[in-house]
């Protein structure tokens, strides 16, 4: 049994995380709110990883940094500070937890890491130019970090495109939005949060050893596909 820390695992693509990895591993949560979980497998910490110090942990063999913003708002509607903000969540967030728990996972047998950036990163979308510009940070810090920590810890991530979350509650509001969404993909559809956490658990398995330092595109055809 593999003891995985989650940051961020309350709500949307975390817990989806959570409830696929609970079954047969440990979980660590660290997150604001505590996920209503009821299993001795799911430890929870409450913590703002951008305020609070994090925890002290022994043993991990595998982090999940799954905090993230939707700021979509025109360039002249944004401030400098948002900007900053979405950094923060993104990637200094990240950084942190990394730098916090390195130690434990180089003492783990194959350990990764994973966080999570956006199909914006890659797709021009009018209204994302701060997420877009953070996500993109956390891109070249997969890049970096594949390079810098292998052979001994592996580190990717996942651009989804929009997921039926709280956090993307507001492109998905009405039937009309829905169907607009839907018809913008290739396939033909928009994630779950338990497709995303498939994947997530893939990349943190064993079987996928030989792949590090990837940013793996759940676009449901949006960026790879022009029809």
């Amino acid at each position: 049994m593999k003891t995985f820390i989650v940051i961020g695992g309350s709500k949307g693509i975390g817990k989806a995380i959570i409830e696929t990895l609970m079954v047969d591993n440990k979980i660590i949560n660290i997150s604001r709110t505590a996920p209503h979980f009821h299993t001795d497998n799911v430890t929870h910490y409450s913590c703002d990883v951008l305020v609070d110090d994090l925890p002290e942990i022994e043993k991990a063999d595998g982090l999940v940094y799954c905090p993230g913003s939707i700021n979509l708002k025109p360039i002249t509607r944004l401030k400098i500070e948002d900007f900053k903000q979405d950094f923060e969540i993104n990637v200094i967030g990240a950084v942190k937890a990394i730098q916090k728990y390195l130690p434990i996972l180089k003492n783990s047998k194959n350990p990764s890491i994973l966080l999570f950036s956006t199909v914006a990163s890659k797709l021009g979308m009018p209204y994302h130019s701060s997420i877009a510009t953070a996500k993109s940070g956390v891109e070249g810090l997969v890049k970096s970090l594949g390079a810098e920590l292998a052979p001994s810890i592996r580190i990717n991530a996942i651009a989804p495109t929009v997921t039926d979350t709280e956090l993307a509650s507001k492109l998905l509001r009405n039937d009309k939005m829905i169907e607009n969404i839907t018809e913008r993909h290739p396939l033909k559809k928009y994630l779950k949060p338990k497709e995303v956490a498939d994947m997530a658990a893939f990349l943190l398995s064993e079987k996928a050893s030989s792949m590090s330092g990837q940013v793996f595109e759940m676009d449901c055809g949006i960026v790879s596909f022009k029809i």
